[in-house]
């Protein structure tokens, strides 16, 4: 607004209009948040700059407690600009002057965490430290000191047992990427003391293990087991079966494999994971012969059959006799729902050596039979697509 317009009087040109409203808000709306967002909007008025005051000093009063209030005063004092020294280049300078503020927003944090014993502070504190350390500087001092801070906050707020289980990620992730990976064994093995339940802690445990190869993995896998819920244990069934097929014998992992297809909460995953090791490892035959003995073993997955097809596939003399029989035992598992399988079918009676254009539209009639709603107008469209070579 211009304050040189007629019609304004010395108090609302004074703030006191201003006053009233806020005082007014902040009865009636409480918290931290809606009390910074008030200096927010003062700020952007010169001639607020008494109520700007005021609202910051009533904030420190009324919310002292809050973390979001701490998190403000701290960073403020990144806005803070002492003159440059004299002895110092304009880049040494600039160096300087972020230690400072970084170090004087750090005190103001410490004062924080020293009596609000919160996970929420502790939480602030290591986000301004992540911000500071992935700033970019081409200080090595300034870099050690932004590392060194993240990895005490990282550390203290552990002691105090108010680190949250995304931090502890984050935590042993930065000790990987540093190169600390004794720290990062012990730090992921208090988040699993920590957070038994939690089946990231004990993912992450596995891989840092796994990636420095020291310790009884084995055991470690034993462990997190009797931890976890079986209902969220697959991602380290996933984890155990491909640390098996790189550090154990073949023996081992085929003994694995076929202990977890018969696993009702991995099964599907693990029929995939079983057959294409075995192609990789053993050859078509062997993989045949896996594919022979679950083929009937439900539930299966979309991509188990698929797995199947594309080995066939790649065969020098695939045989399209097989092919068949793949699509054959798909489409009973997956035909009703999925438009996709039958053209795919179609597809490669028409292109295969062996193939048999003419049994598309016998293949074309069942489709029809068996999709439905949404499916048969998707098959509809694509057929007509196929048809015309576009598919």
């Amino acid at each position: 607004m211009s304050q040189g317009e007629a019609g304004y009087s010395d108090a609302i040109l004074n703030g006191e209009l201003a006053r009233v409203v806020y005082k007014a808000a902040v009865e009636k709306i409480k918290g931290a948040e809606f009390h910074l967002s008030l200096l927010t909007i003062a700020k952007k008025f010169q001639f607020l700059e008494e109520l700007q005051k005021e609202i910051l000093s009533d904030l420190q009063t009324l919310h002292a407690d809050d973390p979001v209030t701490w998190d403000f005063l701290a960073r403020q004092e990144l806005l803070i600009k002492a003159p440059p020294s004299a002895e110092s280049t304009p880049k040494q300078a600039k160096v300087q002057e972020a230690a400072r503020q970084e170090e004087r927003c750090s005190q103001v944090y410490e004062t924080a965490l020293s009596s609000l014993h919160k996970e929420s502070m502790w939480d602030l504190y290591i986000a301004f430290c992540l911000e500071r350390y992935k700033r970019q500087t081409n200080s090595k001092q300034l870099k050690q000191q932004r590392t060194e801070r993240l990895l005490s906050a990282f550390s203290k707020a552990h002691e105090a047992a108010l680190l949250p289980p995304a931090r502890y990620k984050e935590w042993i992730s930065h000790l990987v990427e540093l190169g600390q990976m004794e720290l990062a064994i012990d730090v992921s093995s208090a988040a699993t003391d920590r957070f038994g339940s939690s089946v990231d802690m004990w993912r992450i445990r596995l891989e840092v293990l796994i990636a420095v190869k020291v310790g009884d993995v084995e055991q470690v896998f034993k462990k997190a087991f009797t931890e976890v819920k079986p209902k969220d244990s697959p991602p380290l069934w996933t984890i155990m079966v491909e640390w098996s097929e790189k550090e154990r014998s073949a023996g081992d992992t085929e003994a694995l494999y076929q202990k977890l297809v018969l696993n009702p909460i991995v099964t599907k995953t693990m029929k995939v994971k079983y057959l294409d090791w075995t192609y990789r490892t053993q050859g078509y035959k062997k993989a045949k012969k896996v594919f022979s003995s679950l083929h009937e073993n439900r539930p299966f997955s979309e991509e188990f059959f698929q797995k199947m097809i594309d080995i066939e596939k790649e065969q020098e003399q695939s045989k399209m006799a097989n092919l068949r029989e793949c699509y054959e035992r798909a489409l009973r598992e997956f035909g009703s729902t999925n438009p996709d399988l039958w053209l795919s079918y179609m597809k490669e009676e028409l292109t295969h050596s062996d193939g048999k254009p003419e049994n598309c539209s016998t293949i074309h009639w069942r489709a029809m039979k068996v999709l439905q709603g949404e499916n048969v107008e998707q098959f509809i469209n694509k057929y007509t697509l196929l048809q015309t070579g576009h598919l």
